[in-house]
């Protein structure tokens, strides 16, 4: 071999053996998230801007590891655990409750920034919202404790009188039974009769939709949960094709053609879920940072969708909308 040759060898060798140890020295979040990539992908890129808020970015000064459990609630535990086996520098939760509680049975040291919208003193999570102590903090988003204000907005377009349909998701328990207790609570103090229907899994989402009839259903209230935000063109198609005037917990699900949405804004939330990750990153203890609490909450109507169902929409509650689909 020639000197030149051997030299450039070993100087490319070198070369990759630097870039090696640089990347393998990059602190490294796992991202655990009970939806798939696609269903997920606006609310990324919010986490990696607010990543990028406090000076870190793939692939130069972070790497993230994500694991997908694709609506398999069942799989979080076995995600979590794999991901603290890494192991990593932050654990990052997504999509609700199951995620969270998850990291929390995996590890009791590694930092969790969370991000959900249940009761997290109530979920055993932190111990006050201003000083949660321990290893986990993150951003509650309130979207399972609305329950019984959707339920209101709701029956300001369902006929009068009629059964509203209540859809939850029982492989979510916390979420379900919270969610249960908001609008059954609500639905009592008005005398309104409501009925909840259960769906985990896709069959069950049409077998669901296919009893609205036959319930006399004359609205449905679609629970805050993961698994029907990550199918929410399906969920939406269905309600269209049974005539079912809905209600759904994110714009996201208005602007895919469903009738109203009200709930807190998913962006901002996972935003500051990234400029959480990066604060604990430069070596702020999750236990001092304050959980995040969403002041934000969003009313988004369409218009054409009502026109469709032969709905019309008051104009007062046009003007309390935050935005108007026409």
């Amino acid at each position: 071999m020639r000197r030149r040759n051997f030299i450039t060898l070993i100087g490319g060798a070198a070369a990759w053996s630097v870039a090696a140890r640089a990347q393998q020295s990059l602190p490294t979040i796992g991202f655990l998230d009970p939806r798939s990539p696609e269903a997920a992908a606006d609310l990324v890129g919010a986490f990696r801007q607010g990543l990028k808020d406090t000076g870190y970015a793939e692939p130069d000064t972070v790497s993230i590891e994500f694991r997908w459990a694709q609506g398999r609630y069942d799989r979080l535990p076995a995600l979590a655990s794999e991901l603290v086996s890494r192991p990593v520098a932050v654990l990052v939760t997504a999509g609700g409750a199951p995620s969270v509680l998850a990291a929390k049975a995996a590890t009791s040291t590694i930092p969790i920034v969370y991000v959900a919208g249940g009761d997290p003193i109530a979920m055993g999570l932190v111990a006050s919202l201003n000083r949660p102590g321990g290893n986990i903090t993150g951003v509650n988003m309130f979207t399972v404790m609305l329950g019984g204000k959707r339920l209101g907005l709701l029956r300001e377009l369902a006929p009068g009188g009629a059964l509203i349909a209540v859809l939850l998701n029982p492989e979510n328990p916390r979420n379900f039974e919270t969610q249960e207790k908001e609008v059954k609570d609500a639905a009592r103090a008005v005398g309104q009769q409501v009925h909840i229907l259960g769906a985990s899994t896709e069959p069950e989402l049409d077998a669901a939709f296919g009893s609205l009839r036959e319930l006399r259903a004359g609205a449905l209230l679609v629970g805050a949960d993961p698994f029907f935000y990550s199918r929410r063109d399906r969920v939406v198609m269905l309600a269209a094709r049974h005539a079912i005037p809905a209600m759904y917990e994110h714009r996201d699900f208005t602007a895919a053609g469903g009738l109203m949405s009200y709930g807190t804004n998913f962006t901002d939330s996972y935003r500051q879920a990234g400029r959480y990750a990066g604060r604990v990153l430069r070596g702020e203890k999750p236990g001092d940072l304050p959980v995040v609490q969403a002041t934000k909450f969003e009313l988004l109507i369409n218009l054409k969708t009502a026109h469709t169902l032969g709905l019309t929409v008051p104009n007062s509650m046009q003007l309390l909308a935050d935005e108007v689909i026409e």
